[in-house]
């Protein structure tokens, strides 16, 4: 690893031992490539024929990519450690998924709430995380069988990358149903903030693969297995990303449209739809219980309970702003405003929709490798076919209605990933067999790309392996839509450890500086009593004293979060001087809001 940082700082315009500057690096980088990959992809070549046979063999190519984007993360490990919570929602996430795992969706209210008020948590009339419970599922199983939560999210990923490639099979042939598993676990795997964070894109991701799946077999054959397999999609994006999943079921009943003309074929699929819906029912049965324990009403979602009484989530854009039914702390009432701030409180009208709408398409770049870009126009030229207008109608289906939110984030769409994969290896399918009066002529251009994007995400994964922090963070203005956690910026990963490595139980009370913003650190465990370490809103002596005769048996400190480095010391201990830390990001925020981390659930 240590030469491998060298090989990599070489391409920066510094001496090497060979004399080589970055230019030079570049050229011959390219050079061994492309010769590489001229003598690998010739037609008929045996690494061509090997990757065919492989391809067609389901359920082998589903395993290989499944692990594929797990493995190559956990190679990052020594450079990357495993991703701890750093945002909002990532420990509202973490809750859930706690919670979970103990086999419940809400959790007892503490004697004392006012100590543990956070955002995107309720505290009465149960102490709950306020999301869908998809994601917290997933990070439940990952708890349960491997002991970390975060396994779950890498293992959402992999089934993501498996299943892409299954619904792609629906769609193309083998071969770049292959090639898009391939490209979907490079984009979503190890360097990307949904392999990297908690907070949803691979739950998503999998219930839209299932859908769009099942939907060309079950038109095609009729089988009952794969309106089993719609509804189970449905179900699980109904679970994980509520509001979107009245759009994948409008995209169902678009892709069904043709078939109104054909009275046979419809009587065959209508009569696979209560298949579908009894496949969908346990995860309807499984929100109505969520709402029930959380809430307390069968009707009322936990986003609704909070945004009644704290404000946030905020409203969609075209509703009013909500009403906090309920004191917030100086954290929450902060949260409230710049959420109230970024829905505003005017009234839509079409004209700030349709501006939003047109300053949001940049950020579908997500979805796409940069060296894709260049097979745009075999993209559109896909709109010829039936087929892929549909893609097009439900990409655009999707983005019209996640408008209506006030903020946009990559895996509120997840679930037409797999949709985005499709049309890029449709693309260049079609530019390769593209053809000048009988001659191939974008046969090398469609491979070329293809390999670009390789190298692209070879050179980057190659900069992180490098394990050098310095180093990369010099070469990350560079890097667009990577998020990968590097060293501990906000300071948590050491006071957790300093915390974890005394005896004992102990209680940390948290004392913000007055300019404290979005870092909060009050967050707790599902069983809060049970911890070996609480955390607590520092609410004054006269109060923490209420808190000190609850906790008879811990031991108290005082974390200072805003102190550069961050501060822990003993409880009766004067308050060391101030210096104001501004923390480095431990992700890299999405490029609409880098220094917020909210989430709109609805």
């Amino acid at each position: 690893m240590f030469y491998l940082f060298h090989i990599f700082r070489s391409f920066l315009p510094t001496h090497n031992p060979i004399g080589f500057g970055a230019v030079d690096f570049v050229e011959l980088a390219l050079a061994i490539a492309l010769a590489a990959f001229a003598l690998c992809s010739r037609p008929g070549s045996r690494w061509m024929e090997a990757a065919r046979r492989f391809a067609s063999r389901t359920v082998a190519s589903m395993i290989a990519l499944a692990i594929l984007p797990i493995a190559l993360r956990l190679a990052l490990i020594p450079a990357h450690p495993i991703p701890t919570p750093a945002v909002l929602d990532d420990f509202s996430y973490i809750l859930l998924g706690d919670t979970i795992s103990h086999l419940r969706f809400a959790n007892p209210p503490h004697a004392l709430p006012q100590f543990f008020e956070t955002l995107f948590v309720l505290q009465q009339p149960t102490y709950s995380s306020v999301y869908p419970p998809g994601q917290g599922i997933a990070l439940a199983l990952g708890k349960m069988i491997f002991g970390n939560p975060w396994a779950g999210v890498a293992l959402s990923i992999g089934a993501f990358c498996a299943l892409c490639y299954w619904m792609l099979r629906g769609w193309i042939t083998p071969g770049w149903a292959l090639i898009g598993g391939a490209l979907a676990a490079i984009e979503f795997g190890p360097l990307n903030q949904w392999m990297n964070s908690f907070w949803g894109g691979g739950v998503s991701a999998c219930a839209g693969s299932l859908v769009f799946g099942a939907l060309p077999r079950w038109r095609a054959r009729g089988r009952t297995r794969d309106a089993i397999l719609l509804g189970l999609g449905l179900g699980v994006e109904m679970l994980t990303r509520p509001y979107e999943s009245i759009f994948l079921l409008l995209a169902v009943i678009l892709f069904l449209v043709p078939a109104l003309g054909d009275r046979g074929e419809m009587r065959k699929l209508t009569g696979l739809i209560p298949a579908a819906a009894l496949a969908a029912m346990p995860a309807l049965a499984l929100m109505l219980i969520q709402n029930k324990q959380v809430t307390g009403s069968f009707t009322t979602m936990p986003y609704m309970l909070s945004r009644y009484e704290y404000g946030t989530p905020t409203t969609f854009t075209f509703e009013r702003l909500p009403t906090p039914h309920r004191a917030l702390t100086a954290e929450q009432e902060l949260g409230y405003r710049v959420q109230s701030a970024e829905h505003g409180d005017n009234r839509e009208t079409p004209a700030s929709y349709f501006t939003r709408l047109a300053s949001r398409i940049r950020f579908y770049r997500f979805f796409f490798l940069p060296p894709l870009y260049l097979a745009l126009p075999a993209m559109l030229a896909l709109l010829a076919e039936s087929k892929y207008r549909f893609v097009f109608a439900t990409i655009v289906l999707f983005a019209l209605g996640t408008t209506f939110y006030p903020y946009f984030y990559s895996h509120y769409i997840a679930a037409v990933a797999c949709l985005m994969v499709l049309l890029s290896v449709a693309a260049l399918d079609r530019l390769d067999r593209w053809t000048i009066r009988g001659t191939p002529a974008g046969r090398d251009a469609a491979r070329i790309i293809l390999f670009l994007c390789f190298a692209h995400f070879a050179f980057w994964f190659g900069l992180h392996a490098a394990g050098n922090e310095y180093f990369s963070r010099r070469v990350w203005q560079f890097e667009t839509w990577d998020a990968i956690n590097s060293g501990d910026p906000q300071g948590r990963i050491a006071i957790h450890r300093e915390l974890d490595a005394m005896a004992g139980k102990q209680l940390v009370f948290v004392r913000y500086g007055p300019q404290h913003a979005f870092n909060e650190w009050v967050y707790n465990a599902a069983d809060v009593d049970a911890s070996k370490v609480v955390w607590a809103h520092d609410l004054g002596a006269g109060e923490n004293e209420k808190l000190l005769r609850y906790y008879p048996d811990r031991k108290p400190w005082i974390l200072y979060p805003d102190s550069h480095p961050v501060r822990l010391i003993p409880y009766d201990q004067p308050p060391p001087p101030v210096e104001l830390q501004i923390p480095e990001t431990k992700t890299k925020a999405p490029p609409e809001h880098p220094q917020l981390h909210f989430e709109e659930v609805h």
